[in-house]
């Protein structure tokens, strides 16, 4: 097997980007883009770091991030599993990628930028859910906002495909099998509901 080893050669087999993929790219919150942006509950963060790269959904009951400027974003960082591979990649080395979902829609909006962590007492604050904050807010610093195609989600009928969860393994059985048996299982998964219901904010 053969592999491509620079830009002219991968640029030969694909040829130049049409003109609409270069003219859609905005540095900053315009009318439209924001519209789209804060219609989204849902995103992707990918970061990078000297271990490698780390991709990890953010979502929320609202608005996944909110607007600080027309260049700035703050995403808060709501309880999870403490393995903290994005916060520690982005302390290390700030370069980060957000793609933005919306239901429905098979478009995706990406942003691409830099951001910092921070504790900020009010800026956490903003976030409240029930008098409970996030324990930190990325605040994504933009440099790039376009819209991708949506091929990809056509092709995958991510929107209107079958639900096929139920021939997936359980996070307990994952558990299990990675950790020979010595965690996880059905116990894991029985419990699992109501202790996500406890510690969703």
């Amino acid at each position: 097997m053969e592999f491509i080893e620079d830009i002219e050669a991968l640029t030969a087999l694909y040829g130049a980007p049409g003109a609409p993929s270069l003219r859609k790219v905005v540095d900053h919150l315009t009318p439209l883009y924001r519209q789209w942006i804060m219609s989204s509950r849902l995103c992707v963060l990918s970061t990078v770091g000297p271990e490698g790269v780390d991709g990890s959904p953010r979502g929320d009951d609202g608005p996944v991030v909110l607007e600080l400027d027309p260049k700035t974003l703050a995403s808060p960082d709501w309880r999870g599993n403490n393995r903290l591979d994005s916060l520690r990649n982005i302390v290390r080395d700030p370069r980060v990628s957000l793609m933005f979902m919306v239901p429905g829609s098979n478009n995706v909006v990406r942003v691409n930028g830099s951001a910092r962590v921070t504790a900020d007492e009010a800026l956490r604050a903003r976030f409240d859910k029930n008098g409970k904050h996030p324990a930190t807010v990325i605040v994504i610093s933009i440099t790039e906002i376009y819209s991708q195609c949506a091929r990809a989600l056509m092709r995958s009928g991510t929107w209107s495909a079958e639900d096929e969860s139920a021939n997936l393994p359980s996070v307990g059985q994952l558990l299990a099998e990675a950790s020979s048996g010595e965690e996880g299982g059905a116990q894991y998964d029985k419990d699992w509901g109501p202790r996500a219901a406890k510690t969703m904010w």
